[in-house]
């Protein structure tokens, strides 16, 4: 996959004045997370497939009773997207209803059927965090690795994690399932709120299949020149 760029926008107005910066013929694979499609709802997946050709990335972190997600994944199984996710946390009854909805809506819709991608610990988590507030007495990268085995037992595609983790979860899934990696940060570029950070090329060389990468996109003097460097970074594995 090309890196996934984060369109972390708050409006349509926004985002398709952005999207208008890249050449058509330059087929994107786009993120629309939380903020940007609450703003604007399902209607932001067409305008942004109108505008440019592109791939999606929904990513809502689905987390909720089984019941419940199965329901909201049917919906979003109907929107034509690449990819969705929901949170490995929920247990294994969640993520397979999660799957059930995707499947069931994307036919309904006549779509094919978005890859689910389970969250297992986000990339702004570090140890202190896991031990203190969320009473988990592992190591981290153990905590996502079990995460992961139970996301590919339960009918996932692959799972969000940092490249840190990547060779761990590797060594306990099968080498199709994905690994979809944000916290990526060129050399030189502000780490924000993201506590496990990479660069894009050792992501690759790491083994992630996917980067997402925003802010050092998205707020680049030259968005373009900033997408075709990690572009390349992520390619030759090389930073």
């Amino acid at each position: 996959m090309t890196p996934i760029i984060a369109l972390d926008f708050k409006d349509q107005a926004t985002t398709l004045d952005f999207l208008a910066r890249f050449p058509k013929d330059e087929r994107l694979f786009v993120k629309i997370g939380m903020e940007l499609f609450y703003a604007e709802g399902p209607a932001i997946i067409t305008a942004i497939q109108a505008a440019h050709p592109v791939d999606i990335f929904l990513d809502l972190k689905l987390h909720d009773i089984p019941n419940t997600v199965e329901k909201a994944a049917w919906q979003l199984g109907k929107l034509g997207v690449a990819l969705t996710t929901v949170h490995a946390a929920g247990g294994k009854e969640m993520m397979l209803a999660a799957k059930r909805g995707l499947l069931a809506g994307a036919k309904a819709a006549n779509h094919p059927a978005p890859k689910m991608l389970a969250i297992t610990h986000l990339t702004s988590t570090d140890q202190t965090m896991l031990e203190n507030q969320l009473s988990i007495d592992v190591p981290l990268n153990q905590a996502v690795q079990h995460l992961a085995a139970i996301a590919q037992a339960s009918d996932a595609d692959g799972v969000v994690a940092s490249a840190l983790e990547t060779p761990l979860i590797r060594s306990v899934t099968k080498p199709e399932f994905l690994v979809v990696t944000p916290g990526i940060r060129p050399h030189g570029a502000a780490i924000g709120d993201q506590k496990r950070v990479v660069t894009p090329g050792r992501a690759k060389r790491l083994g992630s299949s996917a980067i997402v990468v925003g802010r050092p996109i998205t707020q680049a003097p030259d968005p373009v020149e900033a997408y075709q460097s990690i572009k390349k970074a992520w390619e030759t594995a090389h930073d």
